[in-house]
């Protein structure tokens, strides 16, 4: 299954890391664009040049690790999406000329269905995405969030309440399901 992941998905890291560890799994097949990226690096360069900084080090260690999930954008393709907000056009466009599957994103509002539904791409909620698999291979997405919030406590974040840790990642379905393995 190939999925293009939004920006919005890609920053912040907790949800970024299960997300790409889900792909490193082998949970399926990862996309973006440079564009997309791009939107990455200007977000966490809003928190100022430090953020930046570690943002271009954490784009360059995950194109590293997937080095064919880049797509590139036809113009026209972009030219020819039409989406409430305009600016998110290339994020449907890279999923078109990806062939993707699915597109995962936070902003449920920016891409109606009957909008992606028109190039038989479903759009997902990582809440949903990753609760899917928690539930088709619970041991694998088990000692994924155990990794990644191994990961997070390195780096001086508190991950004593899990279930509260995820619900402020967009993940609150997931967090609470968590609990009940």
């Amino acid at each position: 299954m190939k999925v293009v992941i939004d920006a919005c998905v890609l920053y912040p890291t907790l949800l970024r890391d299960l997300v790409t560890g889900w792909a490193e799994a082998g949970g399926f097949t990862p996309l973006w664009s440079t564009r997309i990226l791009e939107e990455w690096r200007r977000a966490a360069a809003r928190n100022g040049p430090q953020d930046a900084g570690i943002a271009t080090l954490e784009i360059d260690s995950l194109t590293a690790r997937f080095p064919d999930a880049k797509v590139t954008i036809l113009p026209a393709t972009e030219a020819a999406v039409s989406l409430p907000d305009p600016d998110d056009g290339h994020v449907l466009a890279a999923a078109i000329d990806a062939g993707a599957d699915e597109l995962l994103t936070l902003n449920i509002r920016d891409f109606p269905t009957n909008a992606l539904a028109a190039h038989g791409i479903i759009r997902r909620h990582p809440d949903e995405f990753l609760l899917e698999a928690l539930h088709a291979q619970p041991d694998r997405m088990i000692a994924l969030v155990d990794k990644v919030l191994a990961r997070a406590r390195s780096f001086g974040i508190d991950t004593s309440n899990r279930r509260k840790l995820l619900k402020r990642a967009k993940l609150p379905r997931f967090g609470k399901a968590l609990d009940q393995f």
